[in-house]
């Protein structure tokens, strides 16, 4: 492989000026490695880190042209024209309060893979698109990686016009407010589009910091479900109705949370996790007895099949609670999308790439889910993890060293070298 030197300081330069294109920041942060970005899409700080990367793409010749939902595509042709190019990227949206180096790496350290390859002089066979994808987090229209979906033809043109945020504001009506334009239907991409996808990512878990290495090779990503649960029993004064006569929603929804939970480690698989993280009571008071509760489940493994014998469970449990309580319980699945293997060529790619550069390395499976989720069902796809601090994500004190930092995009930069020829 052709040598090629990282310029770390260069690229964190460019990932604290992104941050900078924030809704929110601390006012005193206790240190200098703490920084908190918010950046939903489509938002007027969005925009203007979208115009900051295609300037930076267009400093080193890179054409950029972008889809009708916004995702960028920055293009360094190689010199067969008639291959299609391996691909890079990932995202530069960030949900309310989170950090610098979430998917932001994966764009800016693609850049800079892109940057050291040029200077050294190498010469792709094959071109190397470094790919920016439109709304990884499901802050804004409630649907995570909405870019990569569309473009694998996960979601319809027909979904994504029903999509809206908060405020009613449409997917459709919010990107063309933002410039993009287009028919929906273009987006997706077939299957020879890129030869290949791989993403650097920070890992946002502890299993690299625990073990002491460098980087991580994702050899697979875990099927993520969401599950929205409804509970409607009956209301009353705290006061006036006794316990033998009550049909008490928060009980009836405590009870299945805690049956999704024992299910989820007795489970023989240890990569099966579940999680409740919106709970919403009605009417809310302290004196009122809840006659209504809603609360939503992530629940997710590598394997396809427990994952779905762990929502039957919680379908049936919820019958079973129905009865003897005599309650109502609508149990809605919102999404089961399917795990992803990653391709072991891409694979043995990233191990050799780490041996040559003398870092350690570990095959490890993803519990987080990212675009390569989705990017897997149109193109062979890869990922490669750096530490974060105490697997730190998603908060202002997400961080990763510059060391470890710049060991992940020379095993990115020499991946994509051996990929491309």
């Amino acid at each position: 492989m052709s040598e090629f030197d990282v310029n770390v300081q260069r690229l964190l330069g460019d990932l604290k000026k992104l941050a900078t294109f924030s809704s929110t920041k601390l006012t005193a942060p206790p240190d200098d490695t703490w920084t908190e970005v918010t950046r939903l899409v489509y938002s007027e700080e969005d925009m203007a880190a979208r115009d900051y990367f295609a300037g930076l793409c267009g400093a080193v010749d890179l054409a950029v042209d972008v889809d009708p939902i916004g995702n960028m595509f920055a293009r360094w042709l190689g010199e067969d024209r008639d291959l299609p190019p391996i691909a890079t990227g990932s995202h530069i949206d960030a949900i309310p309060h989170a950090g610098m180096y979430d998917g932001t790496l994966g764009v800016l350290g693609g850049l800079e893979a892109i940057r050291s390859l040029k200077e050294s002089g190498f010469r792709p066979t094959r071109g190397i698109d470094l790919v920016l994808i439109t709304s990884e987090e499901p802050t804004r229209f409630g649907i995570g990686c909405l870019g990569s979906r569309a473009m694998a033809g996960t979601l319809s043109a027909e979904a994504m016009s029903k999509l809206h945020d908060a405020d009613g504001v449409t997917l459709d009506q919010a990107r063309q407010f933002a410039g993009f334009s287009g028919p929906l239907e273009s987006i997706a991409v077939d299957s020879t589009r890129f030869a290949a996808w791989i993403e650097l990512h920070i890992e946002q878990g502890r299993i690299l910091e625990d073990h002491q290495t460098d980087i991580g090779v994702v050899t697979a990503i875990a099927a993520p479900a969401t599950m929205q649960v409804v509970v409607e029993g009956q209301g009353g004064h705290a006061g006036g109705v006794m316990m033998a006569d009550r049909h008490d929603a928060m009980m009836a929804a405590a009870e299945l949370m805690l049956k999704i939970e024992s299910t989820v480690r007795e489970s023989e698989r240890g990569d099966l996790v579940a999680t409740i993280g919106t709970v919403d009571v009605h009417p809310g008071a302290v004196n009122s007895i809840p006659a209504k509760v809603s609360f939503s489940i992530d629940i997710r493994d590598i394997d396809l099949g427990s994952r779905d014998a762990a929502m039957e469970i919680i379908q049936e449990v919820a019958r079973q609670i129905e009865s003897t309580r005599g309650v109502r319980i609508l149990v809605e699945t919102i999404t089961a999308d399917p795990p992803a293997l990653c391709d072991s060529k891409i694979v043995d790619a990233v191990v050799e790439s780490a041996q040559e550069g003398g870092y350690s390395h570990r095959r490890m499976v993803s519990r987080a889910y990212h675009d390569s989720l989705f990017m897997a069902g149109i193109v062979p796809m890869g990922m490669i993890f750096v530490p974060c601090r105490g697997g730190v994500s998603h908060r202002p004190d997400e961080y990763s060293t510059p060391e470890q930092i710049q060991a992940g995009i020379e095993v990115l930069a020499s991946t994509l070298a051996r990929l491309s020829l």
